[in-house]
């Protein structure tokens, strides 16, 4: 009577799998294509079709965009951007987050809802207002500007969320600290800041990689070519040169592969946040 039932959780099991597989291999194949086309000939590409593969490994596609838009210096703006917005967006969003959940500031609940409403607002909503704000103050086409509305649009989503993370920490700890003389600095750097270290890496990893993916407000605010990051430059070559499917697949890949070496990076600080998010 116990075989038929585990046999179907196994054949459950074996399904459920195999499902997740295909889902996999689907929600990777865009990638594939784009690896694959990356390193064909245009001659390959038109004679074989985008899915064939490539009778070599050609690498001028790469090699003719890598020069053709500076990408030595789009990589260190993307770089230098994406950096600076996820570090000052973590700290922004401790602080915030610790006065909030901790402090039990008065009016937290209005400030959690200002927060929440801020992180869901639309990009292209912001673009009129931040674009004159910009032009007024002087920082209009400088990177500055960016690493500066950034940290402001992903503290918002980091506060709201630090928030909630902090209104369960453990009260016994924060009043125990107290009393043995931390002050309120003390208690942030001391004891608030390395128990959270798990969530603050998420957040880290995700600022990080949604700033690199940013497009819309940093094709506003960056005008010069020297001052732009790798989505925009790509999206401005795209529109103003022909390029064959090769270049444009190598284009592409060069976009991305920063953004996943980063990511597999801190692909075991991600995963350690996460399940200790889950645990806590």
């Amino acid at each position: 009577m116990t075989r038929t039932p585990r046999l179907a959780q196994g054949i459950g099991q074996y399904v459920t799998l195999i499902a997740l597989l295909a889902l996999l291999l689907l929600m990777l194949a865009p990638f594939g294509l784009v690896v694959i086309n990356a390193f064909k000939t245009p001659t390959e590409y038109a004679s074989n079709g985008p899915i064939s593969l490539p009778g070599g490994l050609y690498l001028q596609g790469l090699v003719d965009f890598w020069n053709r838009v500076d990408f030595t210096n789009k990589l260190v703006n993307s770089t230098l951007i994406s950096l600076s917005v996820a570090i000052l967006a973590v700290v922004v969003s401790l602080l915030n987050a610790f006065a909030l959940g901790i402090g039990r500031v008065r009016g937290r609940v209005l400030f959690l809802i200002f927060f929440m409403v801020a992180s869901t607002l639309p990009h292209e909503s912001l673009a009129y207002p931040l674009y004159y704000f910009a032009k007024f103050v002087k920082l209009y086409d400088t990177q500055f500007s960016i690493i500066l509305i950034f940290t402001v649009i992903q503290s918002a989503f980091g506060t709201y969320l630090l928030s909630s993370v902090f209104s369960t920490f453990p009260r016994e700890m924060i009043e125990a600290a107290t009393v043995d003389g931390c002050n309120k600095l003390q208690l942030l750097v001391r004891i608030v800041a390395p128990v959270s270290l798990p969530s603050l890496s998420v957040l880290f990893t995700f600022f990080f990689i949604w700033t690199w993916n940013e497009f819309f407000l940093p094709l506003i605010m960056l005008i010069s070519n020297s001052k732009q990051t790798v989505p925009l430059a790509i999206a401005i070559l795209q529109g103003q040169h022909n390029m064959d499917a090769t270049t444009t697949s190598a284009s592409a890949l060069l976009g991305i592969l920063p953004c996943i070496l980063f990511f597999l990076l801190f692909q075991r600080t991600l995963t350690r946040g996460i399940t200790a998010g889950a645990i806590k």
